[in-house]
């Protein structure tokens, strides 16, 4: 289901939608729940670029994916950022 989630986040902006907080935190939640961490750590460093700032859930959700996908490394770089 990863796939159709960013599917819909990706057609957002090309239906008149601007993604906010919310949409990101769901895109990566989604990435995280199938194991695709490379996905939701490019989505969550793509965010600022486009005038999003993470909160909490998205942050969690970002190191969760990371956690899950081996790299501990990277998910405590994010958590001490």
């Amino acid at each position: 289901q990863w796939e159709r989630a960013l599917e819909l986040f990706n057609s957002m902006e090309g239906r008149g939608v601007k993604p906010n907080v919310i949409t990101y935190s769901a895109a990566i939640s989604a990435c995280e729940k199938g194991g695709q961490w490379e996905k939701a750590l490019e989505l969550f460093n793509s965010m600022e670029g486009r005038g999003v700032k993470p909160n909490v859930i998205t942050c969690s959700a970002a190191i969760s994916a990371l956690e899950k996908g081996g790299q501990w490394e990277r998910a405590l770089e994010l958590f001490n950022s």
